[in-house]
């Protein structure tokens, strides 16, 4: 599978995500620079996280307005498949490929720790490769992941399944202790109504070998190399 990562002033984990694809399952992966226009035939566009544009304005805000975002919203509406872990979530929802927003932490605190996350939707291309109802360790490192929607939208993405990863503790069972950021729903991931733009705020890139604590993050990543066949 062809993947490209998008690279923004101010990116951190985009090295780290080529070597997850590259060097760890052995995927064709470039690098995408945010002023390209081109995304060079791939088919799954990654945005990692960061601190796209040093997060001076709001996380994300800045970035959406990058060239290559334009790239990546026609190539999203054409079916094609974009996820974004952390900074990357953010950039997507400020530029409504995603629904909802993210906001301070609850705590005002810069969290980095592994948290615990349960699928809720394993009938996507980002969860295929999953049980419903599994739960995955991965790491958050982040200060604005606390995930906020109206009301009304909240319900009409649970009822669509919209919701595809939701904290929860190492036994899979939801409380307030186990939400690390105090995000609406405890959500940790969403995708859009057509299930082909996802993002997360936990970093599947951190947690693809044992060196670094655990594997989890890589049946994110089978997950679309399956949906992808």
């Amino acid at each position: 599978m062809k993947w490209g990562v998008v690279r923004f002033p101010g990116s951190l984990d985009d090295n780290d995500a080529l070597w997850a694809l590259r060097e760890v399952m052995g995927q064709e992966a470039s690098l995408l620079w945010h002023k390209d226009t081109s995304l060079q035939g791939v088919e799954c566009v990654l945005l990692p996280g960061g601190f796209s544009y040093g997060d001076y304005l709001r996380c994300g805000a800045i970035a959406r307005f990058s060239p290559i975002m334009d790239s990546v919203a026609k190539f999203a509406a054409e079916g094609g498949l974009v996820v974004g872990t952390c900074n990357g979530f953010q950039v997507l929802c400020e530029a409504h490929l995603l629904p909802g927003a993210l906001t301070r932490n609850r705590t005002l605190s810069f969290i980095c720790e592994p948290v615990h996350v349960r699928v809720e939707n394993a009938q996507t291309p980002f969860t295929c490769a999953l049980r419903q109802g599994e739960v995955l360790k991965l790491p958050i490192k982040h200060g604005e992941g606390l995930y906020v929607a109206p009301a009304a939208e909240l319900r009409q993405m649970e009822e669509r399944g919209q919701v595809l990863l939701r904290y929860v503790d190492a036994a899979g069972q939801q409380s307030d202790a186990a939400n690390p950021n105090g995000s609406l729903h405890a959500i940790a991931g969403v995708a859009n109504e057509r299930f082909n733009v996802f993002g997360l705020m936990p970093h599947p890139e951190h947690a693809v070998e044992a060196l670094l604590g655990g594997e989890d993050g890589l049946k994110i990543f089978r997950s679309i190399i399956e949906s992808a066949r």
